[in-house]
């Protein structure tokens, strides 16, 4: 007889501190929520879009962890999202993330031509 892996074939979903989404099966996890994933794909999503990038076997260091679940295998079909191509999701991610950042210019170029300031983004994680 073959010994019995601890952890069922259940995928996961795993979201990061960084906004990143991985999905795949749950083989190891440790007091602090350190995660190792077999069969990981990285999901991106745009709009009604999504995408899966391949990224096999992925330790994830337990603090990057935002949210970690179990995916229903009978519903994970039944979604309303159309699944396009690794090149077109990452297109899109690149036109939207573009789009963000000249929004986010001319919020920062209106709140300077009212004489406020706004700390910038990347500095505000640092401890």
């Amino acid at each position: 007889p073959t010994p019995r892996s601890p952890f069922p074939a259940e995928k996961h979903l795993v979201l990061l501190r960084d906004g990143r989404t991985l999905i795949g099966f749950l083989r190891s996890i440790d007091q602090f929520a350190n995660l190792v994933l077999h069969q990981t794909v990285e999901r991106i999503h745009v709009g009604k879009k999504y995408g899966d990038i391949p990224r096999g076997i992925f330790v994830v260091r337990g603090e990057n962890v935002v949210l970690l679940g179990e995916i229903d295998l009978e519903k994970e079909s039944d979604t309303p999202l159309q699944q396009v191509s690794i090149e077109e999701i990452l297109e899109e991610q690149r036109v939207e993330q573009q789009a963000k950042q000249e929004s986010e210019k001319l919020k920062v170029q209106a709140l300077k031509e009212r004489g406020l300031s706004v700390p910038r983004a990347d500095t505000l994680d640092e401890y």
